[in-house]
């Protein structure tokens, strides 16, 4: 197969990547990884005018830490953030979900930026940004703007990043003391797509109980869900199997369009989502007190 025809360029700064998004808003995809696009293309799903490539642009590959958070320049790629000492160290929890993307082969190219700005339902990055609450740095014509990873994403394979917007960055907060982390994830074959996943923090108070807590799900709709009334039971509470069901429950009762297709149907996902969010719960809240 063989992809439509294109304009292609190769920027080299930022700023002339933005003006050539400006020039042809509405008709130019960027090619990051092209682990998506390039797919895409091929089958004839996509069609765009022209190709902006943007592997040559200058100071979008670092890994670094900086006021206490870690930053993540968009095209860093996913193999990269696995072999990161600093991301293991920092957020353990991003380095687990890294592991669970696709092959080697796959991570070699693929992208942080890319992954997040393509939105799949199925894909780690989206929702371990919003279980980390992550801060997205978007650069257009009118400046750059920052936009929380909560915000971020809207629906199916669309996010809040506008036609004349590049995505530059994405910078993680430190994580809190005493604070665990689990991230599980259920497909058909190691390196598939994920039919379910669940990505969690937990951070407990100086008496043991949960102070903070952060539920995601992701595979189950078309973005990821926070499930919100789950978190808030945990608050204030001593953390223990009973509750981890109760939250379990809550959990899969947050999944209002849950996504049902040829790889499983719509209660299976559910079903799922409540034994992961439990699982996960026990994993987290086990790190939290020093067991990890």
């Amino acid at each position: 197969m063989k992809p439509p025809s294109f304009d292609y360029y190769a920027p080299r700064t930022v700023e002339e990547t933005v003006s050539l998004l400006v020039e042809h808003r509405g008709e130019a995809k960027i090619l990051a990884g092209g682990q998506s696009l390039m797919p895409l293309l091929n089958m004839r799903l996509a069609r765009p005018g022209v190709i902006i490539d943007v592997n040559k642009v200058a100071g979008l590959d670092q890994i670094q830490e900086a006021d206490g958070e870690l930053i993540i320049g968009a095209m860093v790629r996913q193999r990269a953030v696995e072999r990161s000492e600093l991301v293991q160290r920092l957020h353990p929890l991003l380095h687990a979900a890294t592991l669970c993307i696709a092959h080697p082969q796959i991570r070699n190219r693929g992208t942080v930026g890319g992954s997040l700005a393509h939105s799949d339902p199925a894909a780690e990055y989206p929702a371990v940004a919003v279980a980390l609450d992550a801060e997205l740095r978007l650069v257009g014509p009118n400046g750059d703007r920052s936009v929380k990873a909560g915000d971020f994403f809207t629906t199916y394979l669309t996010t809040a990043l506008e036609p004349d917007e590049l995505l530059t960055e994405v910078r993680l907060p430190s994580r809190p003391e005493r604070s665990g982390w689990s991230f599980l994830e259920v497909s058909r074959r190691h390196g598939d797509f994920a039919l379910t996943g669940a990505a969690v923090t937990v951070t407990l108070d100086g008496g043991g109980r949960c102070s903070a807590a952060r539920i995601v799900l992701f595979g189950v709709a078309p973005t990821p869900v926070r499930a919100r009334e789950a978190e808030q039971l945990l608050i204030g509470e001593a953390p223990e199997e009973r509750l981890f069901e109760q939250a379990g429950q809550r959990a899969s009762d947050a999944i209002d369009e849950p996504l049902s297709d040829v790889h499983a149907p719509a209660q299976y996902r559910k079903h799922v989502a409540q034994v992961l969010t439990r699982r996960a719960l026990t994993e987290a809240v086990g790190r939290a007190r020093g067991a990890d």
